[in-house]
């Protein structure tokens, strides 16, 4: 059951700043960082190279810590929680889709989507459908028993698409998903995202600098030079 943030941000981030060396060498990829995710918001978060997309995605997902200000998941701030706490909050609220996949190659399909749930402790049983219901949504039905290097691209990013969901998280965070993917695939895999969005209410931000991805999404958040230009919604 996805939780009540009907009122409130799935994500809040307050003056967030993340500056990397020291010196004459420190580089300030994130400048004064002010956004709100809502439950249902399915965002694009834009820019040039070196825009700080990355950097922001790997605040929000709990992977870094700003070098000022402050994130907050669901009401918690981050900076107070442990290690272990941090793990937790990763595994249980949050999906992740990255640009390589980041499959595990000896698994197949429904074991690497079934291994989050292993780590969540699900019981077997339960993990096996739930893992299988998730490929079936990404439109692998028939293929759980495939290894990833006996699939293309497009279908090992349904795969990871289907690990970031199965967990059934409060948000799914994607990061340049369909940078190895051709124009077939990439308009494929976009109508499924959507589609998730808009029927199973699954909030999706997504870091990107390709137009046809941006053309999907519901929100337009615009960064250059690691502030927000812009934030637009259609």
């Amino acid at each position: 059951m996805q939780p009540d943030t009907a009122k409130n941000p799935i994500v809040t981030c307050r003056n967030v700043e993340k500056t990397f060396g020291k010196g004459d060498l420190a580089v300030h990829a994130l400048r004064g960082i002010n956004l709100e995710i809502m439950a249902g918001d399915f965002a694009t978060l834009a820019g040039p190279s070196g825009s700080g997309k990355t950097t922001l995605l790997n605040m929000i997902g709990a992977l870094d810590h700003p070098t000022k200000g402050e994130v907050i998941i669901e009401g918690k701030a981050l900076s107070g929680l442990s290690k272990a706490q941090l793990s937790d909050l990763r595994l249980h609220k949050i999906g992740f889709i990255f640009q390589a996949y980041n499959l595990i190659p000896v698994f197949s399909a429904l074991e690497n989507v079934e291994f989050v749930l292993q780590l969540q402790q699900v019981p077997k049983v339960e993990r096996r459908e739930r893992a299988i219901t998730a490929l079936t949504e990404v439109g692998l039905a028939g293929m759980e028993n495939r290894r990833p290097g006996a699939m293309s691209g497009g279908q090992q990013q349904r795969v990871a698409v289907a690990r970031a969901l199965v967990s059934k998280p409060s948000i799914v965070l994607a990061d340049e998903p369909t940078a190895n993917l051709d124009s077939k695939t990439t308009a494929e895999l976009m109508a499924l995202m959507s589609k998730l969005n808009s029927e199973l209410g699954i909030t999706f931000v997504i870091g990107t600098h390709d137009p046809r991805v941006m053309q999907h999404s519901k929100r337009h958040i615009e960064m250059i030079d690691g502030k927000i230009e812009s934030d637009i919604r259609s």
